[in-house]
């Protein structure tokens, strides 16, 4: 019960960071989109998020293991409060260079922030699921990974909103306002000791050993470059360039999508094979079968189709197979690993998710200022085809002799 407790307060600060984290990116992006900045300029300012998400997912996993998951959620939610305040700061009067290097720097605090408080929150699960219970498993990471991006989506539309009602400036300090109450409601609740293994963990073992947890890391890294090649500046830019949607009609419109696809993961394990865990194979054929929504999106476009409702209908189609996919894979990864070594390979996981979204979100700005949002899909193709190969090698978690799970404190 005292487990459950603690994941209910982590998850519950988790959403609230997922808020302003979409918020964020949509204020970023199309504030700087009206400043004139180029497609491949916009993905430079998220460059350093991504980058240092690989780093904190890397190094994060350590910190929690050897000093509990208060640290790593307290630290990124005070992170985050830091990062929009900084970013508010932000003056006109400055030269491009300047503005672009100080956006970079705001960027790459919250790019930490939101792998701190991801870690933390995902590798609660294991603690409060009995290591027999696969199915329970499947359906508590579905919920919380479903919920999380429903209320990501929420934040595209509000971030979309603040910007047209309130301005750059005073959406940042609202948004730091609302989180700064939530961390301190964290400090004062949240107990010490919450996902702090009982042995001493070593810093050499962050990079994991176990061939499963590095195949799907793989996969994972392929799987979400594949959506941001064209989610995060090809498509936003498109709607509002090409088809002259409003701000609100973009936030809007990416929202309903993340909210959309978060409901689909949520469900996923009520329906899949009623409720029982996925094989490590499973992921093959959704990957396989995810790899054909872009293309045709792609071939839509390429002969004359009418490009919103190619997009609606397509976006609306890779969503919910993409939503199959990460839930499967936020399950195995959980079921891959004991509950002493969660926040380790954990991390190690998302860090390979982060450097997916790097590199997806560089090629979304260079693919789209060179051959258009046709572009962006056909990479993406190509980045799907690559995670369904590497999901060949996936075993069934059920055949792996894993060690026996570790007691944990808290």
């Amino acid at each position: 019960m005292t487990d459950l407790r603690n994941y209910a307060l982590v998850t519950t600060a988790y959403w609230g960071f997922t808020l302003t984290d979409g918020a964020l990116r949509m204020l970023v992006l199309l504030h700087f989109h009206t400043l004139g900045y180029s497609p491949l300029q916009i993905a430079f300012l998220f460059l350093f998020y991504e980058f240092f998400g690989i780093v904190t997912n890397l190094v994060g996993g350590w910190i929690g293991s050897r000093f509990g998951l208060r640290v790593t959620l307290l630290g990124g939610l005070a992170m985050q409060v830091f990062a929009l305040t900084m970013l508010a700061q932000l003056s006109p009067d400055w030269s491009q260079g300047f503005s672009v290097a100080f956006v970079m720097v705001a960027q790459a605090l919250s790019g930490i922030a939101k792998d701190l408080t991801k870690m933390s929150s995902k590798s609660a699960i294991k603690l409060v699921v009995p290591g027999d219970a696969q199915s329970a498993l499947f359906k508590w990471v579905a919920i919380l990974t479903g919920s999380k991006n429903a209320l990501k989506g929420a934040g595209f539309f509000l971030g979309g909103l603040l910007l047209a009602t309130l301005g750059f400036g005073h959406a940042l300090y609202a948004m730091a306002a609302g989180l700064f109450i939530i961390l301190c409601g964290s400090v004062l609740l949240l107990p010490g000791e919450m996902g702090k293994a009982k042995a001493k963990v070593k810093f050499s073992s962050i990079l994991s050993k176990s061939p499963e947890i590095n195949r799907l890391s793989a996969a994972r890294f392929f799987l979400f470059g594949s959506r941001d090649i064209w989610f995060v500046v090809g498509l936003p830019v498109f709607l509002h360039a090409s088809l002259g949607w409003s701000f609100t009609q973009v936030g809007g419109f990416m929202a309903a999508w993340v909210i959309g696809y978060g409901f689909v993961q949520a469900s996923v394990p009520a329906w899949m094979r009623r409720g029982h865990a996925p094989r490590g194979r499973t992921a093959l054929g959704w990957t396989t079968l995810l790899s054909f929504s872009p293309a045709a999106i792609a071939v839509a476009l390429q002969f004359g189709v009418d490009p919103a409702l190619a997009i609606i209908v397509g976006l609306g189609l890779f969503g919910a197979i993409f939503a199959v996919n990460s839930a499967i894979h936020s399950y195995l990864v959980l079921a891959y690993t004991d509950a002493d070594k969660v926040a380790l390979n954990v991390g190690f996981y998302y860090m390979a998710n982060a450097a997916g979204r790097l590199v997806g979100t560089v090629l979304s700005g260079w693919a789209f200022q060179v051959w258009g949002l046709v572009g962006c899909l056909w990479v993406s193709t190509a980045f799907l085809l690559a995670a369904a190969a590497l999901s060949l090698l996936l075993p069934d978690p059920a055949k792996i002799d894993a060690p026996a799970a570790s007691p944990v404190a808290g």
